[in-house]
């Protein structure tokens, strides 16, 4: 598969194409961000790609995009403190600075990191960290990645 999915992440989650998808919810699309230098975070993706923002969306559906964060957000906190006690919190974001579809950062935040960053905005970290292919999603993230899942099933009971 080619990266084109990247293009069209909404789209390619749509057509079960997108291999960042960890499960579809109620409202979007549970996918593990490209890049990992904080492990386990995550994004929700709206699951209509004309939705700019969460004011688009009408109330009922609005309410269940902020379930779906929620529930992605407790995902990612059980299952990374499961696999990192370091684990300090999880931190939860609706931008729309860059990316004009609606959608939710869910951010693992540890003890480990850096102690100028620990307790500032990740978007702080050097841009050299985004693309330092050490960080790049690949398959040894993938017993994170089930971890997420797992936990994603249990809160969905």
């Amino acid at each position: 598969m080619t990266d084109d999915w990247r293009k069209d992440r909404i789209g390619s989650a749509l057509r079960g194409e997108n291999p960042t998808v960890l499960r579809r919810l109620d409202a979007g699309f549970a996918v593990i961000g490209d890049v990992q230098f904080l492990p386990g975070y995550s994004v929700l993706l709206a699951d209509d790609p004309a939705v700019d923002r969460l004011s688009d969306l009408p109330k009922a559906r609005r309410m269940s995009f902020l379930d779906g964060m929620d529930r992605l957000g407790e995902a990612v906190e059980r299952a990374c403190r499961r696999l990192d006690p370091a684990l300090r919190r999880v931190n939860l974001e609706i931008l729309g600075n860059t990316d004009t579809f609606l959608h939710a950062h869910v951010w693992p935040r540890y003890e480990w990191e850096p102690a100028g960053l620990v307790g500032l905005p990740v978007w702080l970290y050097p841009r050299e960290t985004w693309s330092d292919g050490r960080h790049l999603l690949g398959p040894r993230h993938d017993a994170l990645r089930a971890a997420i899942g797992e936990e994603l099933d249990r809160l969905a009971g």
